[in-house]
């Protein structure tokens, strides 16, 4: 059974589905402060992986998971030279994409500021921040882990220490000062390094899926054999899922806490070996941060391995509900199919209703905002999907 035989997931397309509806919750709901005083996961704190941190992640997983089979279904049709030519057209196209959503830094007020720029004052300045957010990340870490996107488990594996090792060392020698000094956005120009984390697990469940389902294709056809060796492929899919989610959140807890033993903080702070364990994710930290506390904004190892750990196992959950349950949810799939127009459009709509929901507004008002924000993205969206309208790169 060859990579373009595979059935298609149809679990994919509701966790992406469920991945841009917290999109939505955690970008209208997480900027209402007394909303986020009741429910602090619902922020982006930078402190600790929240909610909301977890959010992004899941885009990355859900492109790492697609990005894999689409690439080795690619390369039976158009041969690796073919697939790759297609890569970089996709790339180019979604860069100039976030180009246009996420905008530059600088704007010039008149004709003689611009002239007085000059060229590289203008390159100098214009992409030092807004530029470098989601779109752009995902566009730069794809194009990261192309050389290894259809090789082994194992490549993909040494790729993915050499870029968590790679991260490190620049972060220590000065990248997180300047990432978290201007701030920047979601790990900054080289972010999409520690960003590569989440989207190479979403090729690792791509493979242990699709080897799942070749392993059932291969079993006698009587159906009693069938049925049970379809059960156990699922409890071998789930049991290989729990431990690569474990294990990445395990690694990136374990990362987080090297935070107690160096500066700002050292290891005279502690007495037992119990102290240096830090609070578990989704907790604010008491100690003061660095380089190894779980933030979206640093994109720090320690927050890409524990969030990419969480999509794993939210993954699995859906892989159980969809694949093998055989439950659907409308509203998740029409998300689901349209992921880039649900994240253009909600920013639109949230930026047409926030004039009349100000900021301190009270908790029942703000869900208000966020189901008429909701509903209006659902309804446009679904009229997509009738219109077999979808915004791909």
């Amino acid at each position: 059974m060859s990579s373009s035989q595979v059935a298609r997931m149809e679990s994919l397309d509701e966790f992406r589905g469920y991945t841009v509806a917290a999109m939505f919750l955690v970008n209208f709901l997480g900027s209402y402060y007394l909303v986020t005083e009741a429910f602090p996961n619902l922020k982006h704190h930078n402190t600790f992986c929240s909610y909301a941190d977890t959010v992004m992640s899941q885009f990355f997983f859900a492109v790492g998971f697609g990005y894999r089979m689409g690439f080795l279904r690619r390369i039976e049709v158009d041969g690796v030279t073919g697939a790759l030519k297609r890569v970089g057209k996709r790339i180019a196209g979604l860069l100039l994409v976030a180009l246009i959503v996420h905008g530059l830094d600088v704007k010039y007020e008149s004709w003689s500021a611009l002239q007085e720029a000059g060229i590289w004052g203008f390159l100098s300045t214009a992409f030092q921040r807004n530029y470098f957010q989601t779109l752009t990340h995902i566009a730069l870490a794809t194009l990261w882990v192309t050389p290894v996107i259809g090789l082994s488990v194992k490549w993909r594996v040494g790729f993915l220490l050499m870029s968590l090792v790679l991260h490190i060392v620049i972060s220590a020698v000065g990248y997180y000062a300047w990432v978290v000094g201007r701030p920047c956005i979601d790990g900054g120009q080289l972010g999409f390094i520690s960003w590569s984390v989440c989207l190479l697990a979403g090729s690792f469940v791509y493979d242990i899926i699709a080897q799942g389902q070749r392993d059932i294709v291969l079993v006698e056809r009587n159906d009693s054999a069938r049925e049970n060796s379809g059960r156990f492929q699922v409890r071998e899919i789930v049991k290989k899922l729990f431990w690569l989610g474990a294990l990445m959140m395990i690694a990136g807890y374990g990362l987080s806490c090297f935070n107690r033993v160096t500066a700002p903080n050292s290891m005279a702070d502690w007495t037992s070996w119990g102290d240096v364990l830090i609070e578990p994710p989704f907790v604010a930290p008491s100690q003061p941060i660095n380089m190894w506390t779980m933030s979206q904004r640093a994109c720090s190892v320690s927050y890409t391995l524990f969030s990419g750990g969480v999509s794993v196992w939210v993954y699995g959950l859906f892989y159980l509900l969809v694949d093998v349950g055989e439950l659907r949810c409308g509203v998740f799939r029409t998300l689901g199919v349209n992921a880039l127009a649900g994240y253009i459009l909600h920013d639109w709509v949230n930026s047409a209703l926030r004039p009349f929901w100000p900021r301190d507004c009270a908790i029942w008002y703000a869900i208000l905002g966020f189901v008429i924000s909701f509903a209006l993205c659902y309804v446009i969206l679904r009229f997509f999907e009738r219109q077999k309208i979808y915004f791909k790169v």
